[in-house]
């Protein structure tokens, strides 16, 4: 896995734990860094890990927001039975493109698709790319909604 996506898969295992728990974020991310294995945290640059605390503290304040715009530019997979863990995956993505602009939409949503392959069930890949499919014909508009305010 490589570096960037290591810090995704972090920020990703807390936020599924604080989606599904309502655990505070800063305690579970610190709980995950201590209990990466060696391997993993020599990965883990200072760099990474301040990636993965903002992507955290970006999601965090926009979740509903992000869903909001998941649901209704995706409208055929109804949100309510999107699994957490997918819901998550496709928060991060749709974050990197649209809130955080500092992730091209192919990246963000490769990106997602290797979270999906490896956390996700056997189909999550291909929906999460389908989605963030959807989501990625509206990066402009969905940015325009954040920057104004709107969402």
């Amino acid at each position: 896995m490589k570096s960037r996506t290591r810090a995704r898969s972090l920020a990703l295992q807390v936020l599924y734990e604080v989606d599904m728990t309502g655990h505070l974020p800063g305690v579970v991310f610190e709980q995950r860094l201590q209990a990466l294995d060696s391997e993993d945290r020599v990965e883990l640059s200072p760099e990474l890990v301040e990636f993965a605390r903002q992507i955290i503290s970006g999601i965090i304040p926009y979740a509903e927001q992000l869903d909001d715009i998941i649901a209704s530019y995706a409208p055929e997979w109804p949100f309510d039975q999107i699994a957490a863990i997918d819901r998550n995956i496709l928060r991060i993505a749709t974050w990197e493109f649209a809130i955080s602009a500092n992730t091209p939409v192919k990246v963000a949503i490769n990106e997602a698709v290797e979270l999906a392959k490896e956390y996700g069930s056997d189909s999550a890949p291909r929906f999460i790319n389908g989605v963030l499919g959807s989501l990625a014909d509206h990066e402009t508009e969905i940015s325009l909604q954040f920057k104004k305010g709107t969402i």
